[in-house]
């Protein structure tokens, strides 16, 4: 797929629906940071907008990406507004926000008419301060102002907190997405460690050349089924023994 095209028109219909509101459209993520995998990777999309959301145009972006939205890639995006950039807070307050994981919710508030997820309450996100700090260091403006004159530095201890608490989940759940895990608890081992921020890719290939060599058989199919070359077989032993290994280094590390 040509990317130029996918984004153009993404953007297009985005503008079409916040009207005057919009104001840009920034890339972060894997696409980003160069380990995009287009059979595993998600699309990750920041949009800023002048003012608030109402619950109508919320409806709107929420039916054009239950459209788009895995056709071909699947979409996380959120939006917020200026205010809630130059006024910036952990967890950040938002807009909206759609992926995958909200679709069935999505799909049954537009069909009942009943809204929650789509409301003009304070919502907030603790994600939003890592997606931040990627899109500083190494995002794409796709249109817009700048990176650096549209967005806030984030302070260390925001992004520290934020990729912790992804840092959590992956500690219990291990063996049933060792993927997923692997790589991000790998990537918030040499964020601790060395102040690196990293894709996933290039936290596996880290993890191939720094960990102890019991782990590193796993790293690599871990590295091979992310990147769609086999879906290696895990023991779950090795995937339990080395979280253990991350996680004495991690809360180690900063005590």
């Amino acid at each position: 797929m040509n990317m130029d095209n996918y984004f153009n028109k993404l953007t297009n219909t985005i503008r079409i629906i916040t009207k005057e509101n919009f104001v840009g459209l920034y890339i972060h993520g894997s696409l980003a940071m160069g380990g995009f995998n287009p059979d595993r990777s998600d699309v990750d999309l920041l949009v800023v907008v002048k003012n608030s959301l109402d619950i109508p145009t919320q409806c709107e972006l929420a039916k054009f990406l239950l459209v788009h939205s895995n056709d071909p890639y699947p979409i996380e995006i959120s939006f917020l507004t200026q205010t809630q950039l130059e006024k910036w807070a952990h967890p950040s307050p938002y807009e909206f926000h759609y992926s995958e994981g909200w679709r069935q919710i999505f799909e049954t508030e537009l069909l009942t008419g009943q809204y929650e997820a789509i409301n003009v309450n304070h919502k907030v996100d603790p994600d939003l301060a890592a997606h931040l700090t990627i899109l500083n260091h190494r995002g794409i403006c796709w249109e817009g102002p700048p990176i650096k004159d549209m967005f806030p530095v984030i302070p260390e201890c925001h992004y520290l907190s934020s990729i912790l608490a992804d840092y959590q989940d992956c500690i219990k759940n291990v063996e049933t997405d060792p993927i997923y895990c692997v790589l991000n608890l790998i990537r918030v081992y040499w964020y601790v460690k060395e102040g690196v921020i990293s894709s996933k890719l290039e936290a596996g290939e880290y993890g191939l050349t720094s960990f102890p060599q019991e782990y590193k058989e796993t790293i690599r199919k871990v590295l091979d089924s992310y990147q769609g070359n086999r879906i290696g077989a895990f023991q779950n032993e090795v995937l339990k023994s080395f979280r253990d290994y991350i996680q004495g280094e991690i809360e180690g590390a900063i005590v």
